[in-house]
């Protein structure tokens, strides 16, 4: 099976992230002071904040920086819930079975309870241990003001690093106790010398128009950047990439359930349209971003007149923009469908 190039060519040092220099300068300040604060990292998706996270802690840590970190990812707790607790082999030993209907216990306890105890573990050769929360908007209420009284009772041995695309669903006792970094989509400059790069490195044939056709469609997410590329290389199959061959494997990979999402909108069935939003957040694990950007494409290709596409898009970039400080995305995309018809 080919390696997925996002994580072969994932930087693992600092000074291998692509832009967000003002990031990379404070981390590495930090590191060479010695003190870590707790932490909030915010920014969209495939801004880099995972990615900073595991190169902290690899210069933390060295080559053991494993035995001092744990990932957890909020949203698979409370979006998945049971169902993905029997997934993780890592919380076998805190409920027990592998069946989802015979956990008794609330996923918040369970969530308590597994933070609890790998904030309570000693690090190994090192002064604390970093717990990172990856998607921490997802964390209900009662969790985030669990989760700051363990960040008060394990200050001295863990720090945490909360990782969110939506900053102001954190409560302030949360955001008050961590230094917030802010990261950031990079420019086509730098992710077009990484994307040569990786053409160099994979022997590829790469047409300029290819080039920028990827770069259009990225607007700046190294991530979705790459995933591209990766896709019209195995399209070309040893060919020289052109515009059109990115273009037909992007294509390939769009989600159809929008297009269900987008006739379920217009024809006014407001609850089809609730459960396809559910469907797409929670099993297909997309991003309201993700959802915006489909229900325009799925849009503009549907045959509607162009003044009902003319405002649809303008309702569909409104809500683009409340997403930015929205405490829910389900809220802002139900919204949106709500008015179509």
């Amino acid at each position: 099976m080919q390696d997925l190039w996002t994580l072969k060519y994932r930087a693992d040092t600092l000074e291998g992230l692509l832009g967000n220099e003002h990031a990379v300068k404070t981390l590495s300040e930090l590191v060479r002071s010695g003190t870590l604060p707790h932490l909030i990292f915010y920014g969209p998706d495939n801004s880099g904040k995972t990615t900073a996270a595991l190169a902290l802690a690899r210069q933390l840590y060295g080559n053991t920086w494993k035995n001092n970190f744990a990932y957890f990812n909020a949203s698979d707790f409370f979006d998945q819930g049971k169902r993905y607790l029997v997934r993780d082999r890592r919380f076998v030993r805190f409920i027990g079975t592998d069946d989802p209907k015979k956990i008794y216990k609330s996923v918040i306890d369970i969530f308590k309870e597994i933070i609890n105890e790998y904030a309570g573990m000693a690090p190994l050769d090192a002064d604390y241990k970093i717990i990172y929360i990856d998607n921490a908007e997802s964390l209900s209420s009662d969790a985030q003001h669990a989760l700051r009284r363990i960040m008060e009772k394990y200050s001295a041995t863990c720090r945490f690093i909360l990782s969110t695309t939506r900053p102001s669903k954190l409560i302030s006792p949360l955001r008050s106790r961590g230094l917030q970094v802010f990261f950031a989509y990079v420019t086509d400059s730098l992710l077009k010398s990484h994307l040569e790069r990786i053409a160099i490195s994979e022997k590829l044939k790469l047409s300029s128009r290819a080039l920028d056709a990827i770069l259009y469609l990225a607007k700046g997410n190294i991530a979705r950047a790459v995933l591209t590329l990766q896709l019209a290389a195995l399209k070309a199959d040893g060919a020289e990439i052109t515009e059109e061959i990115v273009f037909e494997a992007t294509m390939k990979g769009r989600d159809e359930t929008v297009d269900s999402l987008l006739k379920a909108a217009l024809a006014g069935d407001f609850s089809r349209g609730r459960r396809l939003i559910d469907e797409m957040i929670i099993e297909k694990g997309l991003s309201g971003t993700d959802i915006l950007e489909g229900l325009t494409e799925a849009l503009i290709n549907s045959g509607e007149t162009d003044e009902v596409v003319a405002r649809l898009i303008i309702k569909i970039s409104e809500t683009d923009a409340m997403l930015t400080g929205a405490a829910s995305e389900r809220i802002q995309l139900e919204k949106l469908i709500s008015i179509f018809s």
